[in-house]
């Protein structure tokens, strides 16, 4: 861990199944096999970092906890930003240590993510409250080429942060969740 330029893009994924053996006849292996993960965002009263564009997160996932910052990120095809990370021992004291410093929780997501590998990049995916999505990341070639390879048009990059997707999401499907968890997601639904 430590500070990395984080290179990616996020897609729709329809068919788990189809993506699932794509990836695998283009010669990925999976790194971690899927694994729930939840995220909070902190940011301060005045939200600075959210207005500069940059994210404060302290993720569980499995059973180990995770704090990254990401600077602004600079839009085009990609989405590319500096992105520092550590782990943390005790993610409840680091909420406590947060929240003693003027920080709060601003947003809560999650999902349930596995991770694959070809040795040059990553692909994971992200099984989510608000549909199945996947991330590329890796130098910008890379990306392209493996996008091409999963059948993934330019036109369908997504840069958008999780954050971003949710808000859009509760927009067109007018829920009432205030986070993207499923718990939160569900509430109202109809069980079917």
């Amino acid at each position: 861990m430590g500070s990395s330029k984080e290179i990616e893009i996020k897609f729709r994924v329809e068919k788990l199944p189809a993506l699932t053996r794509d990836l695998r006849k283009a010669g990925f292996h999976v790194v971690t096999t899927r694994t729930h993960e939840m995220n909070v965002l902190y940011d301060l009263p005045d939200r600075p970092l959210q207005k500069g564009g940059e994210l404060l997160r302290l993720r569980k996932y499995g059973a180990e906890w995770v704090f990254t910052h990401k600077a602004k990120s600079t839009e085009g095809r990609h989405k590319t930003r500096i992105e520092t990370e550590t782990g943390v021992a005790d993610g409840k004291k680091m909420d406590a240590i947060l929240r003693a410093l003027g920080y709060e929780p601003t947003f809560r997501y999650e999902k349930f993510r596995t991770e694959w590998s070809d040795g040059k990049g990553h692909v994971v995916v992200d099984e989510t409250p608000i549909g199945n999505f996947g991330e590329i990341e890796g130098p910008p070639r890379w990306i392209d080429q493996v996008a091409r390879c999963l059948g993934i048009a330019t036109k369908d990059y997504i840069t958008e942060t999780y954050a971003g997707l949710f808000f859009k999401w509760k927009q067109q499907t007018q829920s009432p969740a205030s986070e993207m968890t499923f718990k939160a997601a569900c509430a109202g639904k109809p069980i079917s």
